[in-house]
């Protein structure tokens, strides 16, 4: 069953990195810029036909090139903290975003207000993700200055299939957004807003709350629901690298899906068919998102957001 997705529902819509820096790109600012505006068109056009929208986006690979930057300076420049390499990306990404989309909403003649809000998303300081880092970040090294790092920084190495050796960083649930009633309130004011980038600033409360930054990173699907919740979206749109969700994936018996409900969600996430790694957190997203009232998932890939909302393309999952 799709979703016949009306005016007055607010949608969110969550970038993959691949809205931004695809695969086999050199990932320079006129690649970024092309990739990003051929995103911005479909969300320019539901905007001219009178959807709200709110936009979340991913910041992989860029945060790891940022990271590279802090170790490439590093005899010369103090290396910064991952919350605030975090933060750079968001700033820098969503100035993008925002450029971008302002310049095709002009050209569609409507003048509107982009802005990116710098957000910060509180997590668990007991998260067991703290215990078990997993997610690869930064640059390849030899497994000789994987164990000197280890030694003189503490950061937790693993080796890359082959590739190298990485560092890996927790990656914990996001509970809430410590501005979410700025943003839903700048939301409500008109313009198109762009928040939680990256998955939003890591941060942990502490003594009479107390918020201090933290060396991690946050899954972005993951925090789009607590952005569509936030806002009271009753849509929620994931762009990824495919256009729909499939089951058996990569198999001879691999079959694409036009739609499914988050008891048959539940289930297959039970049996495995979507990993931690790929689709499992969409999946994960989708179902919170769902149980809260939400209206309707969408999971497609980047060009085909327009078609997807118009129930043409991608998959949809209902409650």
């Amino acid at each position: 069953m799709k979703v016949f997705v009306e005016k007055e529902d607010t949608i969110v819509v969550a970038l993959g990195g691949n809205a931004i820096i695809p695969k086999k790109s050199d990932g320079t600012l006129t690649e970024q810029k092309e990739t990003t505006r051929l995103t911005m068109r479909a969300v320019a056009r539901l905007i001219a036909e009178g959807h709200r929208l709110v936009l979340t986006h991913g910041n992989g690979p860029v945060v790891g090139n940022i990271v590279i930057r802090n170790e490439a300076a590093a005899s010369q420049i103090a290396p910064m903290p991952l919350d605030v390499c975090v933060a750079d990306s968001m700033g820098g990404i969503g100035y993008m975003i925002q450029q971008v989309l302002h310049n095709e909403l002009r050209s569609l003649g409507i003048e509107r207000d982009v802005i990116t809000l710098i957000t910060q998303v509180e997590v668990d300081l007991h998260d067991p993700a703290f215990r078990k880092p997993t997610k690869p970040i930064g640059p390849f090294y030899t497994e000789q200055q994987a164990e000197k790092l280890q030694r003189k920084k503490g950061w937790k190495m693993v080796e890359d299939a082959g590739r190298g050796w990485r560092r890996v960083v927790p990656s914990p649930k996001p509970i809430r957004i410590i501005e979410g009633e700025a943003v839903r309130a700048m939301v409500n004011a008109g313009p198109v807003v762009i928040a939680v980038g990256g998955g939003g600033i890591p941060v942990g409360a502490g003594a009479e709350g107390r918020l201090d930054g933290l060396e991690a990173v946050i899954d972005k699907d993951r925090t789009g629901f607590l952005l569509a919740r936030a806002t009271g979206a009753k849509i929620f749109a994931i762009l990824t690298g495919v256009e729909k969700v499939a089951i058996d994936y990569g198999k001879p018996e691999q079959r694409d899906l036009d739609s499914f409900t988050t008891a048959e969600a539940r289930r297959w996430l039970e049996e495995g068919q979507f990993p931690p790694g790929s689709m499992g957190p969409k999946i994960e997203a989708a179902i919170a998102f769902l149980e809260r009232g939400g209206k309707g998932v969408l999971i497609t890939s980047v060009d085909n957001l327009y078609d997807g909302i118009k129930g043409t393309a991608g998959t949809w999952i209902t409650p």
